[in-house]
């Protein structure tokens, strides 16, 4: 039996707080909205009880910021693909921000099992004003747990219509994608990350961030990460990585999120809750 599960989050600004309203059909949650950092900032954490998808399985999420909502999203444990014998598994992400509006996505990784055919997508929509800082992380197999990505198929799709798309296939028998210096080098775990503009970044501000996250690549980078940062449009700054293991990539990622919270929102590093548990 195939689970379909769907999430609408609304964050809302009302009276220099933001709430969260949402509803949901099948096994997909929102835990109890909390504020670390004061009523403007609404952290929450998105749950998937089941614990991971097979054959035929969709996740379906939307999150809406709306006008002047700031919103931080994460998930209390990875996404797992598990092995499917027939239909692939789908998680769609379509994330929309109002003008003037913040979200930071910020999910623990994806991990593709050994035989799984996945689907993983996020899209994003931005206003004028509005600023995104997601990622995604991925793990190919569980490699010290004995089961190699040796079989299976990861499919991944990151866009910002009109802006920016990265698409790709990360089939297990594509031996000259995985192992070849030109594609992932030996690495089994992969990551994008983030800041997006509804608006062209200053140039003056957009040299400034990419510099921030490149000294943080020259002073956190460790554990054989491999990364890089650039601007491939005025408005998206764009950090990617490859590291033999989730670790090592995911407090490089930590680590260049606090910095563009820093740098680019004058804010100071509040990691969800549920990063330290």
């Amino acid at each position: 039996m195939s689970w379909h599960a769907r999430l609408s989050l609304d964050l809302r600004s009302e009276h220099q707080k933001t709430t969260a309203h949402f509803e949901h059909d099948g096994p997909l949650r929102i835990l109890k909205s909390l504020y670390p950092e004061g009523p403007a900032i609404c952290h929450n954490v998105i749950v998937h009880p089941p614990g991971g998808l097979v054959g035929g399985d969709l996740l379906d999420v939307h999150v809406r910021a709306g006008t002047g909502a700031h919103g931080l999203i994460s998930t209390p444990g990875a996404t797992r693909f598990y092995r499917s014998d027939g239909p692939p598994a789908t998680q769609q992400v379509a994330l929309t921000l109002d003008a003037g509006a913040r979200l930071e996505w910020l999910p623990l990784e994806t991990i593709a099992y050994p035989g799984c055919l996945a689907h993983n997508t996020v899209r994003a929509t931005l206003a004028e004003d509005a600023e995104l800082i997601g990622w995604d992380v991925s793990a190919l197999g569980l490699p010290t747990a004995g089961q190699p990505f040796d079989r299976g198929c990861l499919t991944q799709h990151l866009e910002i219509p009109g802006l920016w798309l990265e698409r790709s296939r990360l089939d297990a028998a594509d031996t000259r994608l995985l192992e070849s210096p030109l594609g992932l080098a030996g690495h089994r775990c992969l990551g994008t990350l983030w800041l997006a503009s509804g608006a062209p970044l200053a140039r003056e501000r957009r040299e400034r961030l990419l510099e921030a996250v490149r000294a943080g690549i020259d002073t956190e980078a460790a554990g054989g990460v491999q990364a890089g940062a650039t601007c491939p449009h005025p408005q998206v700054l764009v950090l990617r990585a490859v590291a033999p293991l989730v670790e090592p990539l995911m407090a490089l990622f930590q680590h260049t999120w606090a910095v563009l919270r820093a740098q680019a929102w004058g804010l100071p590093a509040e990691p969800p809750r549920i990063w330290r548990v």
